[in-house]
């Protein structure tokens, strides 16, 4: 145990500031008090600043005069690689031995382990993930906890499941905190937590005989000019960041909502002649890595990003973040804004609303925690299963989507009522109540969160000032910057020659479609005797369809018509269904079949049909449905079961099919009704629909 009763080294502190900061760096008051609380009086803090006030110079001068009373290492949970590849250049900086145990790097973990428990490093950044890692949990943790010299939370807001960004995992720093001898001390830091996820994160940190010391600072951002541009529709919206983008001040972000449209706009501006890049949770590690540097480099003008590029992204000198589309709430929005302007006099930062982004907000909020009947699904799966469950298996006893399905299992699994093991999930049996009421508390918290978006967008007041006031700053005030306190909106003129551009980009018809090629796990569950490859013999090929619902062009209108009253299928839709099958590079077909529809068979038989007559081929006419579709499902193994067996052919098909439906979603519509037009004698079918639900 190192000595309680120390006094800083000033000189220490003042030099490793220098380090980290450069030698006119001073500490701000809160940056010292937190150092004081952490290194002479091993307090518990929360540091709530705003982006850019040097949060992290806190917890690494901490570190080295830790180090030097004999402290072992700091344990950093951090929550994004590209966070953690900042942090680690940032100590290295100070003279800090930084290391990582994280998804990318599991050959290093033996090697790094073995340096901490020789004490030869002085942080190690994990992911909260980690936290659960059977390996990790049962053989790195234990070693962790005794040696850790002190414990820092980056990004706490993720703690709370009231704040913007709640991780479920975060929540298994509570078991950590409760193993920690009551003198390693703990900092929290974040910088978007108003004060409802401020108290919430303050009682997990606190000690049952001595309250966490929270620190919160003004949240204004002197760099930052606020503005939002109300464009008509996206085509408009892409045509302004085309004609503006190179005059916004350095380089920055562009962010979307999906990823679809990050990858959509890239490639408009790219097309355009504009240094782009797409940056989404798709991109590959390395890839983000490289594009990261470009843009710290300024080889790059912008990344046009999801929120994937977010927490821990450090460019002190960006000059701009765009966003197209807004953020659910006002608390994420600040966050990503405050990726600007850190170390320039002025950064740019312009919303340009969508009408999609209510239905968009709705799309994510409803992956939300489930209702009592799926998890009760899952606990009695799990309590019933004689060896674990993996997360594959348990979707066909729950119709939850794998991304939701893994949110739930973790929250059971930090509640203590499942476990992950070796080969997946295991009942505890310990008890465990569904909270409905603080699931809808959280929910309607949410709903607020979205009216006060879009409150912001259209407010006249001081924009950053409304944006504080929702982070409970008590010292918010007129920024005197913003569009609206300036009285000098942003220019939102576009030319007709970049609107012409964008309409002739996103009105570009056509989307490829790859054909399944697996079978979901576990369909033995259901009564489905199949698994692994689907043979080749009975695959389709790969399909088209006009656009995602998603798309910025066509998505409009093909969710009016296909979310709309069932109708023959309009000229200019089936103009550009007749462009993406000329584009078709395929064996051309001589047969179309329709699907048999039961919500629209009108537009489907319509659609068939008028394709057969224009590109005289035989319409054969409909599969028939043997039975009325079921639940929609909505993980892979439920929608497959909800047609399996749904079909029949009643026509002998030669050649090859073109297959045709309203939507597309997962793909298994196409599948099974593709594997039957095969089975009965068709040498290829080509799968087609009017959109893809994505």
């Amino acid at each position: 145990m190192y000595n309680q009763t120390v006094t800083i080294d000033r000189a220490h502190a003042d030099t490793l500031l220098h380090r980290l900061a450069g030698p006119a760096a001073t500490w701000r008051p809160d940056q010292w008090r937190a150092v004081e609380a952490l290194v002479e009086h091993r307090r518990r803090v929360l540091l709530i600043q705003r982006t850019g006030f040097g949060k992290s110079a806190v917890y690494f001068a901490a570190t080295g005069l830790l180090r030097a009373q004999g402290a072992g290492p700091t344990v950093i949970v951090s929550p994004l690689l590209a966070l953690m590849r900042n942090q680690i250049d940032a100590a290295r900086s100070a003279g800090i031995n930084a290391v990582t145990i994280n998804s990318s790097n599991p050959h290093d973990w033996d090697d790094t382990t073995a340096a901490v428990a020789a004490d030869e490093v002085d942080v190690l950044l994990v992911s909260p993930e980690r936290l659960n890692n059977p390996d990790f949990r049962d053989n790195v943790l234990p070693k962790l906890v005794a040696a850790c010299g002190m414990l820092v939370v980056d990004e706490a807001h993720c703690i709370s499941d009231w704040g913007h960004d709640f991780r479920p995992d975060y929540r298994r720093l509570r078991a950590f905190l409760s193993q920690l001898d009551d003198t390693v001390p703990v900092l929290a830091t974040t910088a978007t937590a108003n004060a409802r996820v401020s108290a919430d994160i303050a009682e997990q940190l606190d000690k049952p005989d001595r309250p966490s010391l929270v620190l919160r600072g003004n949240l204004d951002r002197e760099s930052l000019h606020l503005s939002v541009v109300n464009l008509d529709h996206g085509r408009q919206r892409l045509a302004w960041l085309d004609q503006h983008l190179n005059g916004l001040p350095g380089s920055g972000i562009v962010y979307a909502l999906t990823v679809a449209g990050a990858e959509q706009i890239a490639e408009h501006l790219t097309d355009r002649g504009h240094n782009v890049a797409a940056y989404t949770g798709k991109t590959e590690p390395t890839e983000r890595a490289q594009l990261e540097d470009d843009l710290l480099s300024n080889r790059l003008k912008a990344l046009v990003a999801t929120s994937a590029l977010g927490m821990g992204f450090d460019k002190p000198d960006l000059g701009f973040v765009a966003h197209v589309g807004a953020p659910s709430s006002p608390i994420a929005y600040y966050q990503q804004i405050g990726r600007a302007g850190r170390a320039v006099h002025r950064a740019h930062v312009v919303l340009l609303p969508a009408e999609e982004d209510t239905a968009i907000w709705r799309y994510f909020s409803s992956l939300s925690f489930p209702g009592q009947e799926p998890v009760q699904q899952a606990l009695t799966a799990l309590n019933r299963a004689a060896a674990p469950l993996s997360t594959a298996a348990l979707e066909t006893h729950v119709d939850l989507s794998r991304n939701r399905l893994e949110m739930m299992l973790k929250v059971l699994d930090v509640d203590g009522a499942v476990t992950r093991v070796k080969g997946g999930w295991e009942a505890t049996g310990a008890p465990w109540h569904y909270d409905a009421d603080r699931y809808t508390r959280v929910d309607r918290a949410r709903q607020h969160e979205q009216n006060r978006m879009r409150e912001y967008a259209t407010t006249r007041t001081c924009r950053l000032r409304y944006l504080r006031d929702q982070l409970d700053d008590p010292d918010a005030a007129d920024c005197g910057r913003c569009d609206n306190c300036t009285g000098t909106p942003t220019d939102a003129t576009v030319s007709p020659e970049a609107v012409s551009a964008a309409h002739a980009a996103v009105d570009r018809p056509g989307l490829s479609c790859p054909p399944r090629r697996m079978w979901p796990t576990g369909l033995k569950n259901l009564g489905i005797d199949l698994a692994g490859k689907i043979a080749t013999d009975v695959r389709t090929d790969t399909g088209r369809v006009i656009a995602r619902l998603s798309d910025i062009g066509w998505g409009p209108r093909l969710r009016e018509l296909v979310d709309g009253p069932d109708q023959p299928v309009p000229d200019d839709v089936f103009h550009a269904v007749v462009a993406v099958l000329a584009a078709w590079d395929w064996k051309r077909p001589n047969a179309v079949v329709a699907t048999g529809s039961t919500t629209r068979p009108v537009l489907v038989e319509t659609l068939a049909q008028r394709i057969a007559d224009t590109g005289r081929m035989t319409y054969l006419g409909s599969l028939h449905r043997t039975t009325e579709p079921g639940p929609a499902g909505v993980n892979s193994a439920m929608r497959l079961r909800n047609v399996w067996d749904a079909f029949t052919v009643p026509f002998t098909p030669s050649g090859t099919v073109l297959l045709v439906d309203d939507t597309r979603d997962t793909g298994w519509t196409a599948t099974v009704a593709g594997a039957l037009l095969r089975e009965a004698g068709a040498e290829a079918v080509y799968p087609f629909a009017l959109a893809l639900r994505a």
